[in-house]
Parts: C-alpha cells; structure tokens; sequence
C-alpha cells in the first residue's frame, strides 16, 4: 500500500490548482484559434474550444458531486478532453494554421494539466481505499 496523501481542504472548485490551471488553458487555446483561418471556425476552432472548455467543466461539476467515486469519474473525463485536446494540437501543427510556438506553449500547458488531473486522481482513489 502507498503512502497516503493528505487532501488539503477545499472549499471550493475555485480553490483547486488544477481548476484554475484549466482556465488558463482554455484562455490560452481562445487566443490561439483567433488566430486560425476563418474557415475553421465551425471545424477545428469549434471542437478545439468545446475540448478546451469540458476540461475545468468537469473538473468543477465532480468536485460538487456528492460522493468520491463520481468525483474520480469527472476527473476521468477531464484527462479524456485532455487527451483530445493534445490530439487537435497536433492537427493544428501539422496544418500549419497557427504560430508553431503557440501551439508548443498549449500543448505543454496540457500536459502539466493532464499530470495534475491525474495526480488528483490518484489521491481521491487512495483516499477511498
């Protein structure tokens, strides 16, 4: 068995680093497709922004779910956004539509975020054991 993690208390979604780290990524990846073509907008700009988006969503709507186990769940389909984000980055760089270092700087972002949902992850299923 591991070693056991201490929660610290919050109070709030909005107290939590990786919420907070989410918004950050959702402003940066709305700066970024301002920049892609318009012709986008209804393709790559709008799935990017919606993935974007589910990230802190989701994080917020488990922390307000009434039990540890739907908690888990809702950090699960954040890393899932996660995932897909990173996904469409590499789209993105490979059709050129964006300032490379933009979109190194957002893929990067969701990285960290992405060790951070599941670091949370990992000590609210600690939690439960």
């Amino acid at each position: 068995m591991g070693e056991v993690v201490e929660l610290p208390k919050v109070k709030n979604y909005r107290d939590l680093l990786v919420w907070k780290q989410g918004i950050e990524l959702v402003t940066l990846i709305y700066k970024i497709t301002q920049t892609f073509p318009k012709e986008e907008i209804y393709g790559l700009t709008s799935q990017i922004r919606r993935c974007a988006i589910s990230i802190p969503s989701n994080i917020a709507e488990g922390h307000a779910r009434d039990s540890l186990k739907e908690y888990i769940q809702f950090l699960s389909i954040s890393a899932g956004s996660l995932a897909e984000l990173q996904t469409q980055l590499v789209i993105a760089r490979a059709l050129k539509i964006s300032d490379v270092s933009h979109i190194e700087e957002a893929e990067q972002l969701a990285h960290k975020t992405l060790k951070m949902v599941r670091s949370l992850q990992r000590a609210l299923k600690d939690k439960l054991s």
